[in-house]
C-alpha cells in the first residue's frame, strides 16, 4: 500500500513548525523583557532609598549644627512614618591644634547613623562633620 502525499500537505506541516519556532522565540524575547524591566524596578527601588536616607542624614546633620550648644552623648531618634531610626553620636575632639599652635576647646565631632530593616538585613548609613561650638555663641 502506498500512500501518496501532496506537497500542500508537507507545506502546511513546515508551516505549523514555523509557528511554533516564533512563538517559542517570542516567549524568550518577551522573558528577557520582563527580567530586563523587574531589574530596573529593584534599581529605581535602591536609588529612591538613597536618596530618602542621605535626605534624612542630611537634615539630621543641619539640625545638629543649628542647635545653640552641644551636649556630648549617644540620642537614638526614630523618624516618624518610617522604620528609620538614628543613633546620634557627639563627642568632644581632644588636642585639636590651629595653625598658630592654640588648642581649640569646646571643638566636637558629630556622627549620625541611620539604621533600618530592609531585604531581610540590617541596613545602616551615616554621615559625620566637625563643629565648633563656640563660633555659635552670642
Amino acid at each position: 500500500m502506498k500512500f501518496h502525499h501532496s506537497h500542500s500537505e508537507k507545506r502546511n506541516g513546515f508551516l505549523l513548525l514555523e509557528v511554533v519556532l516564533a512563538l517559542g522565540i517570542f516567549a524568550i524575547a518577551c522573558t528577557g523583557l520582563a527580567v530586563a524591566f523587574h531589574r530596573m524596578a529593584e534599581s529605581a527601588s535602591l536609588a529612591q532609598t538613597e536618596l530618602r536616607i542621605t535626605r534624612i542624614l542630611d537634615s539630621a546633620l543641619t539640625e545638629q549644627l543649628s542647635l545653640p550648644t552641644l551636649e556630648e552623648g549617644t540620642t537614638q531618634v526614630p523618624i516618624k512614618d518610617s522604620d528609620i531610626e538614628l543613633d546620634i553620636i557627639i563627642e568632644p575632639i581632644e588636642d585639636l591644634e590651629n595653625q598658630d599652635g592654640e588648642f581649640l576647646q569646646e571643638m566636637f565631632h558629630i556622627k549620625i547613623i541611620a539604621n533600618w530593616f530592609e531585604n531581610g538585613a540590617w541596613q545602616s548609613r551615616s554621615a559625620e562633620t566637625w563643629r565648633y561650638n563656640l563660633m555659635y555663641q552670642p
